[in-house]
Order: structure tokens, then sequence, then C-alpha cells
């Protein structure tokens, strides 16, 4: 028997929110806490964490470190994929020169790369752990390069880790999203993914189970944040068959007590805005998004440049991200 337990979207970070109501920083490290906790109790093999474990690549060490000594008490490994808030430039590949990748290189967690799955054995019950990070085509290009996982270790049972935007139902147009329903032909026995903060809990179908408790960290304004309280999944896999159930933590107050309606509020009014100054953009020209690597890929789409035109040209857009990141904390 392979016992695990799955979180994500912790973004960690050394200073609240500005629409958070207590000292997030301490918050978060007493959902850690109990995290670690309840592994503890379970007795579980591995923790899993589904990416975004920090709220930006270039975190400040000193905070970092406090966090660190927390994942230290975990009382088997952590592995974990890179998400979009860990790296520069949404490429995976900045991930060593990110905190996560200097947590990685010390041991205290683990990534977990494309095409190098983590075999987990135990009691002749055999688990390939296997990952795909966010990067920017995610959700935009065919869902089996992201979603079907290849059995490379002889594995009895396939878990897999996404950070995507992986969703019930469809989203407005230009928020690029895959939904469950068109992936229930995954290769995977379990896909467990974040990002989507507010998640969706467990979804079985033909034995197979697609999973999102949502995130730990609830930092964005929405309405659905106010109402719902982290949760984490406990999975076992044995010889039979597979077994998840989702946990609440009980150190999390809720969403009310720690959410300021009234900057929620705001922020909504702000969005509002925000949309309308969008579309009108929209009406001007034919880009489907503001973000500065979806407009690279829509410019070479349309004037046919070659694929290693437009790498290099994301190339040296994370690479001025970077110095940014650097600027502002310096």
């Amino acid at each position: 028997m392979v016992t695990f337990l799955y979180f994500t979207d912790t973004h960690i970070r050394g200073t609240a929110p500005k629409n958070r109501l207590d000292a997030f920083p301490e918050t978060m490290k007493q959902k850690l806490t109990e995290i670690m906790a309840i592994a503890n109790r379970e007795q579980v093999d591995v923790l899993l964490h589904g990416g975004d474990v920090f709220d930006r690549p270039d975190l400040s060490p000193s905070t970092v470190g406090q966090f660190a000594q927390i994942f230290r008490e975990a009382p088997a490994p952590i592995y974990t994929i890179a998400g979009n808030h860990d790296t520069f430039g949404h490429n995976p590949e900045t991930v060593s020169r990110t905190m996560l990748g200097l947590l990685d290189a010390f041991g205290i967690m683990k990534l977990v790369h494309p095409g190098k799955p983590i075999l987990i054995e135990k009691a002749g019950v055999r688990v390939q752990v296997s990952g795909q990070p966010y990067h920017y085509e995610l959700d935009q290009r065919d869902p089996k390069l992201d979603y079907y996982p290849i059995n490379e270790t002889e594995a009895d049972t396939m878990i897999h880790l996404v950070h995507s935007m992986l969703v019930e139902k469809a989203l407005p147009e230009g928020i690029p999203h895959t939904l469950i329903d068109h992936i229930w032909g995954t290769s995977a026995d379990v896909i467990l993914t974040g990002h989507y903060h507010t998640g969706f809990g467990i979804k079985e179908q033909n034995g197979k189970f697609i999973c999102n408790p949502g995130a730990i960290a609830r930092i964005n304004n929405h309405w659905t944040e106010v109402e719902r309280l982290p949760k984490v999944i406990i999975g076992t896999v044995t010889k039979e068959g597979i077994t998840l159930r989702e946990e609440t933590l009980t150190v999390a107050q809720k969403g009310s007590d720690v959410l300021d309606r009234a900057y929620v509020e705001k922020a909504s009014h702000q969005e509002e805005k925000l949309h309308a100054f969008v579309q009108q953009v929209r009406e001007q020209a034919d880009f489907q998004t503001l973000q500065m690597s979806e407009i690279i890929r829509e410019l070479a789409s349309m004037q046919g440049v070659e694929d290693k035109v437009k790498q290099e040209a994301l190339r040296r857009m994370t690479i001025v991200e970077e110095r940014w990141e650097r600027d502002e904390t310096e």
C-alpha cells in the first residue's frame, strides 16, 4: 500500500495581500504545520504539491528559510512541479534560478520534471509520479502532450501532476483552459491539478480520478474564496484499487474573517473597468490577450515566423522579466 497527501498553490510570500485582514505569512505557516501533522498522522509515503509553492520566483531568502524549516518537518519526501508563479516568464527552464530550484537543490522539496517520473514502490505496489509544470502553451496545444503521461517505470498505477487551468465548465474566450470531460481518456489513473484556486474536488469515472482540492492560499478577490475552506487530499493505492478523500484544514479561518469584503467589492469594480478596457483594445486589434507571451505567439502565428525565432523572443522576454524582478527587490 502506498499512501500520499496532495496539496497545492500555497503562494508563500513575506507580506499579506491587500485583501487579507490577517498576517498572511503566519497563517500560511499554521496551515503548513497542520498539513505536516496530517501527513504524519496518516503515515504517508510521499507528499505531493501541485505547483505555485511561492508567490514569486525570487522571494527573499529570509522568508524562504522560515518556510523551509516547516518543510523539513515533513515525515516523507515532498515532490512538486513548478507553477506559473514559481518561474520567470512562465518558463519552467528557469526554475534552477528560482527559490523553488534552491529548495530542490538542497533536497527540501524535489521537482518532478517532464519525462523524468518518480517511482514509489512499497509492499509490491508500484506507483509512478510524473509531472507537467506550467508553461506558456499549456491548455492551448494538444492535451495529450500535457495530460497523458507515459508509463516509463512499469508501474501499476500512474499519478500525474499538472499545474493547469483544468475546469468543469468552459471559461470566457481568451482564457486558455481544458475541460475535465475532454481528458477522461488519459493514460493516468489519477490526475492531480492546481492553478484553478477554487478547485472542483474529486471526480471519478470508470476507475480514474481527476482532482483539485483548491488552493491552500486564498489570495484572489472572487466571492468563491470567501465561501470555501482550504483542503488537502489523502490517497491510498493498493493492489485492489485507489481510494481518495478530502480533508479540510482545521486551522483555516472562515473566508469572511480573513478576506476584506470592502476590498473585494472595490476590486470587483476595478475588474469590470479593466474588462471594459480590454474589450476596447480588442475592438482595435486582433489580439486575444494582453499577456506578452501570448502577443508574441500571436504575432509569430500571423507572420509565419519560424518556431526557433518565437522561442528566442520568449527567451529574451524571460531575461527582461528576471531583470524587472531583481530591480523590484533591490
